[in-house]
């Protein structure tokens, strides 16, 4: 009798209870992106709250949709791995200047000229896919971790200059949420200690309540139901120019979406096939963000965030981020939900988000540590990929005095240290007869399940 092949961790259907409390803590670390994200957008451009509420709404339901695409990965649309969309980081403030510049019917058509972009150049992508070895991905990771940790740690802080900039008790709330995580990891085992993150911020939530930060008495205030409007903006215009920084991150949103996918693969214990797994990321990212823009929002894309929680929680099922997914449509649809999640304080939100975010630099040392850094080729690429990568990260402007037309490159920290990662590897590794001993992969089979 043929034996049945045992289910890979990645594949295994969890108890409904699991799904639905795994699912919520990757929503609740992940909610105030998509807030924080129409927010930045509607106050610069000084938009009603009727369209606010409908974005956020809108946001939500893009991310949800996109979540449910990438994990169950049908036709070819997604990489059936554990991953939930967010809207970009970059895209967001690109988006937001285009609209500046010209109107919001033109942001719009400049996103969804970048979804169908991704499409054109994709099979030309698919097939550089041999010059992202281990120390090209493990740089993009520790440059990702540290350019998120400085995002979030100036929402905690708040802005340099305002009145309520370095508030100790922000600051301490952040400080406690990281704290209780931390502790919460360190004393529970099972399903309490896969939680921890979730329950860290559950206590510091608490702790902002008792100390009268967080309101929730606009929760039960509003409509029950709230669906986005299609085209809320009006018909897009498509204007190639004005779509130039756009279609220039997708370049690099791609190669994140590279080390992302090869980092969850590796987390997850599945052994893919770079090849055909990463265009599956990037054709779900494609078409999220094509329906994005036409929902008014920026680009919805496969996030870095939920790297750092599927390695701190070690639960590897897709049908956790399936779980996220649902949850996210049904916060996108029932408004107090969306109420719910902005009540919580930036600081507990960022102070959760903080320890995530360090979790993908660890990743990223583990991968680094799996290329050989004493040869001088590799000790090279990391050496200069860093410099690069942090400069803009680490001293924002430092190449404001470059052409207009390069900040969007220049002035992004993962783009130049993936930019200069790629192109040393090809010096050193490539050209003149050299081969790498580092290639892209995905960790062996028979990794232990630890549900």
């Amino acid at each position: 009798m043929a034996s049945v092949p045992e289910t890979q961790p990645v594949d295994a259907v969890l108890p409904l209870p699991q799904l639905l409390l795994f699912g919520l803590q990757h929503v609740l670390v992940m909610a105030a992106v998509p807030i924080t994200s129409v927010f930045l957008v509607a106050k610069a451009l000084g938009l009603p709250a009727g369209v606010t509420i409908n974005l956020i709404s809108a946001t939500f339901l893009m991310c949800g949709l996109g979540s449910l695409l990438q994990s169950f990965g049908p036709w070819k649309l997604g990489a059936k791995l554990p991953f939930v969309m967010v809207p970009g980081g970059a895209p967001i403030v690109m988006f937001l200047t285009i609209a500046q510049q010209t109107d919001l019917q033109t942001a719009s058509g400049a996103v969804i000229l970048t979804s169908l972009f991704y499409f054109v150049v994709l099979p030309v992508f698919a097939r550089c896919l041999k010059y992202f070895p281990k120390i090209v991905i493990g740089t993009l990771l520790m440059l990702v971790s540290i350019n998120l940790v400085k995002v979030y740690g100036g929402i905690i802080a708040g802005k340099p200059g305002t009145p309520g900039f370095a508030d100790p008790v922000h600051i301490g709330l952040a400080l406690a949420t990281i704290g209780f995580t931390i502790l919460f990891a360190r004393i529970f085992k099972g399903l309490l200690g896969q939680l921890s993150v979730l329950l860290g911020l559950l206590a510091g939530a608490l702790v902002a309540a008792a100390l009268g930060f967080m309101d929730v008495s606009g929760v039960a205030n509003g409509p029950v139901w709230s669906a986005p409007s299609l085209l809320p903006f009006g018909t897009p215009k498509f204007d190639l120019i004005a779509a130039v920084p756009l279609l220039v991150f997708s370049v690099i949103s791609m190669v994140e979406a590279t080390g992302q996918t090869v980092a969850v693969a590796e987390i997850v214990g599945k052994r893919i096939e770079p090849r055909d797994v990463v265009p599956r990321t990037i054709r779900g990212d494609a078409l999220m963000s094509f329906f994005g823009g036409l929902f008014g929002t920026s680009m919805i894309i496969t996030s870095g965030e939920n790297v750092g929680i599927v390695r701190a929680t070690q639960v590897r099922s897709r049908y956790v981020t399936a779980a996220a997914g649902a949850i996210l449509v049904l916060v996108a649809l029932f408004a107090p939900l969306g109420r719910l999640a902005n009540a919580i304080p930036e600081a507990v939100v960022g102070g959760t988000a903080m320890v995530v975010f360090a979790i993908i630099g660890t990743i990223g040392i583990d991968m680094l540590r799996k290329a050989d850094l004493h040869e001088r080729s590799n000790m090279f690429v990391l050496a200069g990929a860093l410099a690069m990568g942090l400069l803009p990260i680490l001293v924002p402007g430092f190449y404001s005095g470059f052409p207009k037309a390069l900040q969007p490159v220049l002035g992004n920290g993962l783009a130049m240290g993936a930019l200069t990662a790629v192109l040393l590897n090809i010096l050193f590794n490539h050209l003149g007869g050299a081969r790498g001993s580092n290639t892209v992969a995905a960790a062996p089979q028979g990794t232990p399940n630890a549900h």
